[in-house]
């Protein structure tokens, strides 16, 4: 077993040479832990990487060790919680990458993406590249996952985190800021290509000229011409003056031409022979004048689908891809939610004059941000991406104002069941018969590996048909912590089998006059109501209060 993990990883052995490429330590992974929630705020973010399980040596976790550092900085500190235990959780490696965190023998309690771990648990590469979240003794919160164990330092051009990911985009930024090619900021919604598109204008020589943002799905096709290339007083019915167009604006600097992908066809056909010619020419005007301008494209659509699907021209998509920056999803930089979390907090504080209790550290008093918070947070999808974060991060702050801890309230709970916790099927299994070289000091004896056979064995979810998920929350009256229980999965896990059924709905769902009807047929019966509508209790209390039927 050994042989097998330290070959999976055998690539790491070049983090030592000195000789190494730069890119080729870019292109490396290794197993890394990157502190989400702690109580002090300003050790969130920091990260240990895990280079030893590289030759199959254990890594053990504690009060004490390893040692966390902000990325590029020297300051290297144990997590030093004193609610952490000195004897150490330990981290093993697996054949196939994997790593097996093993409990047993510390007195310290963790979970694992929301799961108890008892005894033991394995991850499987899988796992660790898509981040698994840690909760230490219900005080520290950490990411298991995979990092470079070496990047380049570059400006950070305005964009919070530390992650590959978004080091990646500050490298792209900086390769092209200082050309005048097009560039398209492909991404899902939520991302931040706006502010990719800012940093890009600022960091080029054009940063001291205009940056004129546009999204091109809201220009009306009847007066497209006008408001891209300008217009004549009274050029058309409704033009009572002079227009400069977005063009001209933007003239010397950046024209941002956001949702390209939502452009109607016939201000492509438009716009197309402006980005060719360089030329604009005002609609009622028989002058055209040549316009220096750089173009900035961004787009959520695929537009490879739209062009087969004959809605976008492929011309003008090769016209504005000169480079392409993809910006990632938070779920691909989940390393980077505790720091953007903080971020946003800060954010929101200040204009408050409350920023104090995020920054108060006292010993002994709880901290603001708890840690089992951050870990809930940390298993969601954000489909809203970075955007969706700060939404979240603003209603934390005006919910909770004044407040000695930060909790979820019931607005925050509805925000979040827009979205299914992430769907990592992790198992406890029982003991095996002996621990993965070298650490066979830890093997257990007989006695043990019968009481730890007898602890439960969590079910994959995979294994929960349609029809039993259903028969067990309605024996639960749709509670999902023993519906958990019964079908022996975890709650998140719950909480994505429901969100894929097409045969339950939540209470979200429900409009008030089909509660107004269930609550005639129950004589206002709450617990009957829930019954016959298949909600829970307490969703259909919380539906009711939002649509002002309490």
């Amino acid at each position: 077993m050994e042989q097998e993990s330290t070959a999976y990883w055998k690539n790491l052995e070049t983090v030592t040479r000195s000789t190494i490429d730069q890119r080729e330590i870019s292109s490396l992974r290794i197993p890394g832990l990157t502190v989400l929630a702690h109580a002090d705020p300003g050790r969130i973010g920091e990260r240990a990487a895990l280079t030893a399980l590289a030759s199959g040596e254990e890594v053990l976790l504690s009060r004490l060790e390893p040692v966390f550092a902000i990325p590029g900085e020297p300051r290297r500190r144990a997590l030093a919680d004193p609610h952490l235990s000195r004897r150490p959780l330990r981290l093993i490696p697996v054949p196939a990458g994997g790593i097996r965190l093993l409990v047993k023998g510390s007195k310290t309690r963790a979970e694992a993406d929301g799961n108890p771990i008892d005894g033991w648990q394995e991850f499987s590469a899988d796992e660790i590249a898509k981040g698994v979240v840690l909760l230490l003794a219900d005080k520290v919160a950490l990411l298991l996952h995979t990092l470079s164990p070496a990047l380049p330092q570059v400006p950070r051009f305005g964009l919070v985190g530390e992650s590959d990911a978004i080091v990646t985009v500050r490298q792209q930024i900086a390769r092209v800021a200082d050309l005048d090619v097009p560039a398209m900021l492909r991404g899902e919604t939520g991302t931040g290509k706006e502010l990719v598109a800012r940093a890009i204008h600022h960091a080029s020589a054009r940063g001291s000229r205009p940056f004129v943002a546009v999204n091109m799905g809201a220009i009306p096709p009847t007066l497209a011409a006008a408001e891209l290339f300008g217009a004549t007083k009274g050029a058309f019915t409704g033009a009572d003056r002079k227009r400069s167009g977005y063009f001209r604006s933007a003239r010397g600097g950046t024209l941002f031409l956001d949702e390209i992908g939502e452009t109607p066809s016939e201000v492509q056909a438009m716009l197309l022979r402006t980005l060719e010619t360089g030329i604009v020419q005002p609609v009622g005007s028989d002058e055209s004048s040549k316009v220096d301008v750089r173009i900035l494209a961004a787009t959520d659509a695929r537009l490879e689908s739209e062009i087969e699907a004959g809605r976008f021209r492929a011309p003008l998509l090769h016209r504005l891809s000169g480079y392409e920056i993809r910006l990632p999803p938070l779920r691909e930089r989940r390393d980077d939610f505790g720091r953007l979390l903080v971020h946003f907090l800060r954010l929101e504080l200040e204009p408050l004059g409350e920023v104090q209790c995020l920054d108060a550290t006292e010993p002994g008093k709880r901290p603001w941000l708890p840690a089992p918070l951050v870990a809930r947070l940390a298993m969601h999808l954000w489909p809203g991406n970075v955007r969706q974060l700060r939404n979240v991060a603003r209603q934390l702050v005006i919910d909770n104002r004044e407040a000695s801890q930060l909790r979820i309230t019931e607005q925050i709970e509805t925000m979040l069941e827009e979205t299914a916790p992430i769907p990592l099927a992790h198992v406890v299994h029982a003991p095996p018969e002996s621990e993965p070289k070298p650490q066979e000091a830890l093997r257990p004896s007989a006695k043990e590996s019968a009481a730890e056979s007898a602890k439960p064995i969590y079910r994959s979810p995979g294994d929960v048909s349609e029809d039993e998920l259903l028969a067990v929350l309605r024996a639960n009256a749709f509670r999902l912590q023993p519906t958990a229980a019964a079908l022996a999965i975890s709650r998140t896990s719950l909480y994505a089998l429901i969100d894929r059924s097409p045969n339950i709905r939540k209470a979200r769902d429900l409009g008030s006059e089909e509660i107004e009807r269930a609550r005639r047929r129950n004589d206002g019966d709450l617990d009957a109501m829930a019954a016959e509508l298949e909600v829970s209790r307490k969703g259909l209390s919380r539906r009711m209060t939002q649509l002002g039927l309490g």
